[in-house]
């Protein structure tokens, strides 16, 4: 079977999706579909029959995932603080990345996946996310039916206690959400008390490469006075907030003075309250999102860590 240049096209939001949970870096996810791409042109290219494409480019994006994932495994045990994922924006307009947001992209579910293996996360996401079959999953992932199946049901309950709930109470989240962010604009130390969980946690991904704690903050006092200090230290710099939205969750891009991206800070709700907030500060993991600026230079002073 041949497949046209508009079918191949069609393809690309399937590997990106893939790729991206696989991965939670656009960047290297984009590398991957390119790849992907590529790869299905030069099968088309020396004449062989693809008899089902959506298969052919699941497989494709799946397995260069996984060899991305080992190849990065010794970078990611060795990161600097909390790994974060890359922000997805809601309002991304290349077409490749018109995916449907849903709980399975919020950087909390993403982050969660970072304690399985290249395999059991091809695993999991193939079985949970994309309801593929064992057959299928087995042939992608070159493994027999039998181990897929413990594989499957070994990554679920390592992420169990980690993994996000979510109640799809879109109202109330975004009622919660408006008001964590008057909260935190205002500076607001009891106001952010109020909508924080007793034990919200505060991740700030710098990666070693801006300036960020690196170890979680836990606690709704310490995470409240927290981001009012940050608050209090970015006005006096010139930091401008603004709402958006991220992994089909709620954000804060967060930029200097010459409107360059310092950071998106992004907020998981949980049973009625702000579970888990996390500043992605790592200039590498926000490049996709326009020009990024230098937070150690704003912070010269030595003040603030975020």
């Amino acid at each position: 079977m041949s497949v046209t240049g508009e079918a191949q096209n069609a393809l690309r939001p399937l590997m990106f999706s893939i790729a991206y949970r696989m991965l939670g870096s656009v960047v290297e996810a984009e590398d991957v579909v390119q790849d992907a791409y590529v790869r299905l042109q030069e099968r088309q290219a020396a004449g062989t029959a693809i008899n089902n494409p959506d298969a052919f480019a699941a497989t494709v994006a799946t397995r260069l995932a996984i060899d991305t994932l080992r190849s990065a495994r010794h970078t990611r045990e060795v990161y600097i603080g909390p790994w974060m994922p890359e922000p997805l924006p809601d309002a991304d307009t290349d077409p490749a990345h018109r995916i449907e947001r849903d709980e399975t992209l919020s950087f909390a579910f993403l982050a969660v996946l970072e304690r399985l293996g290249p395999v059991e996360r091809a695993v999991f996401l193939l079985r949970e996310v994309f309801a593929y079959d064992y057959p299928t999953i087995a042939a992608i992932v070159e493994r027999d039916e039998a181990a897929c199946r413990q594989i499957f049901h070994r990554a679920k309950a390592r992420i169990a206690d980690g993994r996000p709930r979510f109640d799809g109470a879109s109202d109330r989240d975004a009622a919660l959400t408006e008001a964590f962010f008057a909260a935190l604009e205002a500076g607001d130390v009891e106001g952010l008390i109020g909508v924080l969980a007793e034990d919200v946690v505060f991740y700030g991904d710098g990666g070693g490469r801006a300036p960020a704690i690196r170890q979680p903050l836990h606690g709704a006092v310490a995470v409240a006075r927290f981001l009012a200090g940050l608050v209090r230290r970015g006005e006096s710099l010139g930091v401008r907030l603004d709402r958006t939205n991220v992994n089909g969750g709620a954000a804060l891009r967060i930029t200097g003075p010459d409107g360059a991206i310092l950071s998106m800070l992004m907020v998981h709700v949980e049973g009625g309250v702000v579970h888990t907030v996390a500043n992605q500060l790592n200039p590498d993991k926000l490049g996709h999102l326009g020009t990024v600026g230098d937070l150690t230079a704003l912070l010269e002073s030595g003040g603030a860590r975020a």
